[in-house]
Parts: structure tokens; sequence; C-alpha cells
């Protein structure tokens, strides 16, 4: 049976791991390097789906957790899927929930059948195992879905940190047992292992056995440092299939987002930039600004004055700044869009880098421009 996810590779930078592509899914193609806004609640918050296309968007992401939560994949179900319930016609991928069932629910306890926990809204005893995180990402008709596994503290001791990988290996294949629409919906593995190169080798070696359609690196952005984390990707990405899609999970920030490129990562989400939107905080070509702080009061220039996105275009730094200490959603709204526009258009930057095998260059360029030191930086 032929996957529903398809990769196609266009060109491997000369210099680096950088790869150029395209992503062939059930709602279209989409062109790789990517970022993918996440929509936790079946939306991404403060914009609509018509202006995530208009900017590019080829993939986003939504939450199985909180999906599962409310309103229920039931709900969506009947729905026909998350893609008709939310109208958004283009890709979707859903996690598995794991990651939130670690980091939110209360009082959980991992067993081999799965983790029982509290729910972080009511308190109310539930159970996710990789056949009921399967089941419930069937329901919601995602393009792609992630294997439901443990993603362990990227400090945790070598010893626990060798069972969770273990388990982790047989969740997958009891999850790609349990997946009821192989011809309709790619299921990717997850590499884990921490920082620990022979763990990160033989989870790869175990999911890429099971032949999965894609392989995403989870465990990473989760308290390390950027080095640590550029250190991981150099031995782990290189384990994965060169004809299948490599996604990086949870890394957002323009830096990580190049420094992953480099290393042959596909794919990236992160709720960073919609996050610090609600906060004032906006990405610019120079770097990181707070347009809420008082300097900008009567200041009436773009928030980046070498972006042509529509909130560049028509709203002042005074304007949104008095929106968002008024507390008008509008002001957030524009915060958001200007943040993924910013990162979707860096990644089309980093697409044309690639194709002219100037990659390195554009990275010390941009570096230097947003204000970033070097000192991470790998030597290619």
């Amino acid at each position: 049976m032929e996957s529903p996810i398809q990769y196609h590779l266009i060109k491997k930078e000369k210099h680096t791991g950088a790869r150029l592509g395209e992503i062939v899914t059930p709602h279209g193609t989409f062109p790789t390097p990517m970022f993918m806004p996440v929509g936790t609640q079946a939306t991404v918050k403060a914009m609509s789906p018509e202006q995530l296309a208009e900017m590019g968007a080829g993939i986003i992401l939504a939450n199985t957790y909180h999906l599962w939560l409310r309103p229920g994949p039931e709900i969506v179900e009947e729905a026909g899927g998350l893609h008709p319930f939310m109208n958004w016609p283009k890709g979707i991928l859903t996690d598995s929930g794991g990651f939130q069932v670690f980091s939110l629910a209360k009082m959980r306890d991992i067993t081999e059948e799965g983790v029982h926990f509290k729910n972080h809204l009511n308190g109310a005893k539930m159970f996710l195992s990789p056949e009921k995180a399967i089941h419930i990402e069937n329901a919601l008709g995602p393009d792609i879905m992630m294997s439901f596994d443990e993603c362990p503290p990227f400090f945790e001791s070598y010893d626990y940190v060798k069972k969770s990988v273990a388990r982790t290996s047989r969740w997958a294949e009891r999850g790609l047992k349990a997946h009821r629409n192989p011809d309709k919906q790619g299921l990717f593995g997850i590499v884990q292992g921490a920082g620990f190169k022979d763990l990160r080798e033989q989870s790869a070696k175990d999911l890429v056995s099971m032949d999965f359609p894609g392989y995403s690196i989870g465990g990473l952005s989760v308290g390390e440092s950027k080095a640590e984390m550029n250190h991981v990707l150099d031995f782990t990405t290189p384990l994965l299939p060169e004809n299948k899609p490599r996604y990086l999970m949870g890394v957002g920030s323009p830096d990580a987002l190049i420094d992953g490129v480099l290393r042959g990562i596909d794919m990236f989400d992160c709720v960073l930039p919609t996050r610090i939107a609600r906060n004032g905080t906006v990405m610019t070509s120079h770097g990181r600004l707070v347009v809420k702080n008082a300097k900008y009061a009567h200041d009436f220039g773009p928030m980046d004055d070498n972006c042509d996105c529509y909130a560049c275009r028509n709203y002042s730094r005074a304007y949104i700044r008095h929106l968002i200490k008024s507390d008008e959603t509008f002001g957030i709204h524009l915060t958001t869009y200007h943040n993924l526009y910013f990162l979707i258009h860096l990644m089309g930057d980093v697409r044309q880098a690639i194709m002219d095998d100037n990659l390195l260059e554009f990275r010390q360029d941009f570096f230097e421009r947003y204000g970033l030191n070097q000192e991470n930086a790998r030597n290619f």
C-alpha cells in the first residue's frame, strides 16, 4: 500500500545537510523546509484559516490531547474531520497527546499499558494508551498523525531514558497495529533518547525498522541549550531515511529553524510566535521588538520596515501599542499575524538560499541583523 504522505527531494545544498523538497498529503502539497503554525484547539489563536492560507501556510498542527477533552473526537468525526470542522482545506498534523499528558496532567502514572492521569481542566481520571491515541487521531482525520510516545526530560538519568526509549518503541509498534486508515493518514514515528547518542541511535533503528512514512525528533527544546540541541541533531538526523520527511517537534525561534534546516530538518512547529505575540512581542528583521513598550507610543512606523505583511503595511507601532495596552484583541491579531508571516516567509527565504547554495551566508547575515551571537554555530 502506498503511503498517503510522500516526500520528494528537489535539491540538497552543497555545503550542508539542508534539503529543499516538498511533501505530498491528501490535502495538498507544501514546500519544505516549512514552519507549521500551531492550532491547539482546531484554531490558530487570533487568526482565520483564510489569513493563514494567504500568508503561505501549507500545513498546521492541531492538538490531540486538547481536542480529546473538548469538543471530543466524536463531534469532530461527525463534522467530517478537522478539515471541514475548522474550514481548513490544506494539510493538518496532529500530535499524539503524549507531550501534554507528561507536561500538563496531574498525578500521572506510567505503565506498560499506557498512562493514567488526571486532566488539567477538572481533575477527572483519564487513561491514554497507544491504541487510544491512534483511535482519537483517526477520528480527528488529519493528514499526518504522530505516534504516542513518552517525552522524558532532557537531563533525566541514562537508565531512565533507556527504559523510556524501549517503551516508546513498543508503543510505536502498537500504534502502527491500531492505525485504521493507513491509506488516508500517514503515521510518523518519534525518535527519543534525550542527549544520549547511543539511545538516539537505538530509537531511530527501532522506528526505521517499522517503516513509518515519516519521522520526527522529539525531546528537544525542553530546557537544554541551543548548542546541546544542535549536537543531538548532528548525530540524530543522519540516522533517518533520506526519502522521508524529518520533523523537529516544538521548535520555532528563527535561529533554531535555520540551524535545524542546516542539519537536514524539513518540518517545524512551535507556539512561540503566537504566544509572544499575545505579550506584545514581535519578531523583526532587526531582532525581537516589544511593541507595547513606552518608547513606541509616538512611533508611527511599521513593526518591521522590511516586512510587507498586512499588519506592517497598514498599522503603526504606536497604534498597535495602544491596542495592546487597552486590551483590544485586534492588537493581538496584528502581532500574531506578523509573527506567523515572519516565520513562514523566513522559511521561504531559507528555501531560496538552499536553491542558491548559500545558506551559510544567509545564516550569518540573518544572525547579525537579528542580533544573535555565533557561539553555538557549528563549523560546516
